[in-house]
């Protein structure tokens, strides 16, 4: 049986993690927190419930990681200024050669992925990739679909 595109995206994405993490084993930093550093480095400045949605994770465990990483030095918390109820995140100077270690690291593990692959090849998956996507944003938008009902409940 030949895989379905689901699970070969997912396998392949795994693939790439793993081959990441494999990289950035000397780096000292969970996937989790480089994922909270290379969001954070596109948004500067949100606040944590912000970034928790981005990363969709809970905030409870954003908040164990952020002081993981304040602890190290990576990134700072700043009180809102007129909202006293809101933290905003923001990186450190420390922590912006990390990151360029860690985004050289990424382009590695998706050249090597991508090896052997046409510009053109590599053009056209992309294309069909932001497709999918698009798609699937646009799904994901519309009402939920209600429950299939199998045989055995009919």
């Amino acid at each position: 049986m030949r895989p379905t595109v689901g699970f070969l995206l997912h396998d392949v994405a795994r693939l790439m993690r793993k081959r990441f993490e494999q990289r950035t084993r000397g780096l000292d930093l969970t996937r989790s927190q480089w994922q909270v550093l290379d969001k954070l480095s596109i948004n500067e400045g949100i606040h944590q419930k912000g970034l928790a949605d981005l990363l969709e994770i809970e905030s409870v465990t954003l908040l164990r990681l952020l002081d993981k990483m304040q602890i190290r030095g990576l990134i700072e918390r700043r009180r809102h200024l007129t909202d006293r109820r809101l933290t905003l995140l923001y990186l450190t100077q420390a922590s912006h050669p990390l990151l360029q270690v860690m985004q050289g690291l990424g382009e590695e593990t998706r050249v090597e992925a991508m090896a052997g692959f046409s510009d053109a090849e590599r053009h056209q998956m992309m294309q069909m990739l932001t497709r999918m996507r698009e798609q699937l944003v646009h799904a994901c938008m519309l009402l939920p679909l209600p429950p299939r009902r199998t045989d055995a409940e009919n």
